[in-house]
C-alpha cells in the first residue's frame, strides 16, 4: 500500500489527507495511526494553527477497510494462530485517535466531500469544526453488518444532533444530509462540491483572530461539558464492539459485504 496518508503544508493549515480512493477512502490501522501522528506534528508546531483532515472527490472516508480486514484475518489464520480483536481490529487505533482530537490544543477541522459514513462519521465527529460540500453527507450504518456505532460517535453525534436523530441515524441508518446538518449547526461552512478543503484553508485562516492558547482554552471549555463522559464511552464501546464482532449477524454481514449480496438477518 501506498503511504496511508498524504501530507502537506498550506499557509498555518496542516493537511492530511487519507489516501485510499480505490476504497473510497475507508479506514485501517495505518490510517489512524498516521492520522495521529500527523496532529502530533501539527500540535507540537507552534506556527501550525489547525490541521485539515479530508478524503477527496470520492468521499471522504467510508468507513472501516473491511477488504482489508478481511485480507489480515485470512493471513492470520494461515499461520494457526487466531489474533485478538484488539489485534486484528483498528478499533484501539481509531479510539487513541479520536481522543487525541478531543484533547488537542489546536482545531481539528473535517473537509468532507461524499460520505462520512460509519468510521468515517466517527472521525468527522470527532472534529472540532466540520466543512462539507454540496452532495456530501453523514452515515451510521454500523447495523448492516452487526455493529454498534463505534469510535465514540455514539456520545459525538449526541452531542451534535440530539437524542432522537442519533437513534434514527444509529437504528435506521439513514443519511444525515449537508442541508440538515447546516441547519443543525452541526456544519461550520457548505461549500460547493469539490471545494470542501478550499473552504477549510478559508476556515483556518480565521484562526488567527485569537491567540493560539486562547483557542486551545476554548476548545477545552466545550468539549469538557459536551464530551466529559468520551473515555467512559469509548470504554464501554470496545469490549461491546468486540462482542458483536463473534455474532452470527456480523459474520452474515461482512460476508455479504464482501460477496455485494444483501445481508440476511434473522
Amino acid at each position: 500500500m501506498t503511504d496511508a496518508i498524504l501530507t502537506r503544508r498550506e499557509g498555518s493549515a496542516l493537511i492530511a489527507q487519507i489516501n485510499n480512493s480505490a476504497r473510497r477512502n475507508a479506514i485501517a490501522k495505518e490510517h489512524c495511526e498516521a492520522l495521529s501522528a500527523a496532529l502530533n506534528d501539527a500540535s507540537s508546531d507552534p506556527s501550525i494553527r489547525a490541521l485539515i483532515i479530508t478524503g477527496d472527490e470520492t468521499a471522504f472516508c467510508a468507513g472501516a477497510d473491511l477488504v482489508a480486514a478481511a485480507h489480515s484475518a485470512a493471513a492470520a489464520q494461515a499461520t494457526g494462530k487466531a489474533p485478538t480483536p484488539a489485534e486484528s481490529t483498528m478499533l484501539p487505533q481509531l479510539n487513541a485517535l479520536v481522543t487525541e482530537i478531543q484533547a488537542a490544543d489546536i482545531p481539528v477541522i473535517a473537509a468532507v466531500e461524499g460520505a462520512a459514513a460509519g468510521a468515517g462519521a466517527s472521525l468527522a465527529f470527532a472534529c472540532d469544526l466540520i466543512v462539507a460540500a454540496e452532495e456530501s453527507y453523514f452515515t451510521l450504518p454500523f447495523g448492516k453488518i452487526g455493529l454498534i456505532p463505534d469510535g465514540g460517535v455514539s456520545l459525538t453525534a449526541l452531542a451534535s444532533v440530539g437524542r432522537h436523530r442519533a437513534l434514527a441515524l444509529a437504528l435506521l441508518q439513514d443519511k444525515l444530509g449537508v442541508a440538515e446538518a447546516e441547519a443543525a449547526g452541526i456544519v461550520a461552512q457548505r461549500a460547493p462540491r469539490g471545494h470542501a478543503l478550499e473552504a477549510a484553508l478559508q476556515l483556518a485562516q480565521h484562526l488567527h483572530i485569537a491567540p493560539r492558547d486562547a483557542l486551545a482554552k476554548a476548545k477545552e471549555a466545550i468539549n469538557r461539558t459536551a464530551l466529559g463522559q468520551l473515555d467512559k464511552q469509548l470504554a464501554w464501546e470496545e469490549p461491546t464492539q468486540y462482542a458483536q464482532m463473534d455474532s452470527v449477524g456480523h459474520k452474515e454481514g461482512v460476508r455479504a459485504f464482501l460477496e455485494k449480496r444483501p445481508a440476511h438477518f434473522d
